[in-house]
């Protein structure tokens, strides 16, 4: 993993992605800025995800969606190029992963509609400032995400498995954590499950289905939110012609503070 030391500025570290210096995991990177997933389909498929993040606001919580045929998020990063400004992207074919790229300019098309969902790397600064520590935050690896038994509601031809993130969080903090987390609605809020991994169908949480092992001590209780990943599972599960994702934990980094995505 490549880790940028001259900046933590988000336009500066957007600019080493489009160029290719910057490529690897945004976990800990420009600190206090909203970062982002990313989803990416056909203007045919679009209204039907639309609905499907509408209909399951924890996992996919809308935070901007880009018209058809235009890279510039205007709200939440304006001058941004969707096609380059990611250090890492998925394209997904039919439900298959085809390939990894650094950039999707090769496969970008003018009916291509972009939805921004919020992420769970956003609320890790105020549980941070909290008293909570994060560990993987401050390693800069990627959190410990599962896929589970807990069905999304379906939309159209989207459906399937939510995806959780998880964090290992000390039992006497468990309270604090939840009331910071449900401050931030928008990127994901509250968890939506504490306690037994095997509940929603997590049978062992040391070896996640994506991201890094968390490391979790005698005191801590797994505490799972709703993940941004969860389209990709889903798309895998709902076989659309195609779409393209962010690469799990290499986000978006927007020019939106944190704390703007914080309610009262």
């Amino acid at each position: 993993m490549l880790l940028p030391t001259l900046t933590q500025e988000p336009s500066e570290l957007r600019a080493m992605m489009r160029s290719g210096e910057l490529s690897g995991l945004t976990s800990g990177m420009a600190p206090g800025y909203v970062q982002a997933n990313l989803v990416i389909l056909p203007r045919e498929q679009a209204f039907d995800f639309l609905l499907f993040c509408q209909r399951n606001p924890k996992p996919c919580p809308l935070l901007e969606v880009v018209e058809a045929g235009s890279v510039e998020p205007s709200q939440m990063a304006p001058g941004v190029d969707l096609r380059t400004d990611l250090p890492r992207y998925r394209v997904f074919e039919n439900g298959k992963l085809v390939e990894e790229p650094t950039s999707i300019s090769h496969v970008w098309r003018d009916d291509l509609v972009s939805f921004l969902i919020g992420c769970s790397f956003t609320f890790e600064s105020a549980l941070i400032n909290g008293g909570i520590r994060i560990p993987h935050f401050e390693e800069g690896k990627n959190t410990a995400m599962f896929v589970t038994s807990i069905e999304t509601t379906p939309a159209g031809i989207f459906s399937g498995p939510m995806v959780v993130s998880m964090r290992a969080i000390p039992r006497n903090k468990l309270v604090r954590a939840v009331q910071i987390t449900s401050r931030f609605p928008s990127v994901h809020g509250s968890p939506v499950h504490i306690g037994d991994p095997a509940a929603i169908g997590v049978k062992d949480i040391t070896t996640p289905d994506l991201g890094d092992p968390a490391v979790v001590g005698e005191d801590d209780v797994p505490v799972f939110w709703g993940c941004g990943v969860t389209p990709q599972v889903v798309a895998m599960n709902s076989k659309p012609p195609l779409m393209i994702t962010h690469a799990p934990g290499h986000m978006f980094i927007t020019d939106v503070p944190d704390e703007d995505m914080a309610v009262l």
